[in-house]
């Protein structure tokens, strides 16, 4: 007779192609790429220091809280696809050592420009996960935060989170892809449906058909203010839909009549979206 164990692992190849194409389906057609100069993949760096000082300052959530516990006693960490350090700076009070991978160098500069004066410096790991698994080394706790949907190899890419940690690996992610707040613009603006995986459950069932044992935990993560203006947020937007700047209007309109406040505006789609803490034990 056949367990459950061998059964999930036997899916284990359909749930990775599943990823792997879902993921594929992001790209944007050629055909609009090519009718602008500016690239639609933005980072916009303002936008991940404010959230970074915004977390800092005010710690809170059960990712955070799993995190806050797993370090007592007070241990090392390591955050893949740090950005600016929402994750990791607000565990620094329990933190004995940091390291930091990000593929964007400017943004491990953000967080070590955030982390001086708290009397530990963070090792900066410039590079994707897990290429640089080996150079950043293992730590008590492993955190990543919004990373997974860039990750189409995901296989090994939670194995290595598995392989770094000595107590828990903490993983957030969105329980949809973030980019799928865009759909209806992109409807609008280009008369093209966008695809809406994959999602928080899925990675969930790779987990578990890699035989890991993770806790799940569905919450709504309040939207807080990391646009400076309306301004700003619809020049970002305008980038990610392959919009020429004449079109800002058009984007801003669009914006409002979403429900995105003019003197408070936030991510599209930010303010209670829905949000996936996942943990499981480590392996180091």
């Amino acid at each position: 007779m056949t367990g459950s164990g061998s059964s999930a692992a036997s899916s284990l190849p359909v749930l990775l192609e599943r990823w792997r194409s879902d993921l594929a389906a992001w790209a944007i057609p050629e055909h609009i790429t090519a009718a602008v100069t500016e690239s639609p993949w933005v980072l916009p760096r303002t936008v991940f220091a404010r959230r970074a000082d915004r977390f800092a300052a005010a710690p809170s959530g059960p990712s955070f809280e799993r995190e806050w516990a797993a370090l007592d006693p007070p241990g090392s960490v390591l955050d893949v696809g740090s950005g600016a350090g929402a994750a990791c700076l607000p565990l620094l009070p329990r933190c004995t050592a940091l390291t930091a991978v990000d593929a964007e160098p400017d943004m491990l500069g953000l967080l070590a420009d955030r982390a001086a004066g708290s009397g530990l410096e963070p090792r900066l790991v410039p590079g994707r996960w897990p290429d640089v698994a080996a150079q950043a080394g293992t730590a008590d706790v492993v955190t990543c935060h919004h990373v997974t949907y860039n990750a189409p190899d995901i296989q090994p890419f939670l194995a290595s989170l598995t392989d770094a940690a000595h107590r828990n690996v903490v993983l957030e992610m969105t329980a949809a892809h973030p980019l799928a707040s865009l759909n209806a613009l992109w409807l609008r603006f280009h008369g093209i449906v966008r695809p809406d995986g994959p999602t928080a459950d899925d990675l969930l069932a790779i987990l578990a058909a890699m035989g890991i044992t993770a806790g799940s935990y569905r919450w709504g993560r309040p939207g807080g203010r990391d646009y400076g203006s309306l301004d700003e947020l619809t020049d970002v937007t305008r980038r990610r839909l392959c919009l020429p700047a004449e079109r800002a209007g058009d984007v801003s309109k669009a914006l409002l009549e979403l429900g995105i406040e003019r003197n408070r505006p936030t991510d599209l789609g930010s303010a209670d979206r829905d949000v996936v803490t996942i943990w499981w034990d480590g392996r180091a």
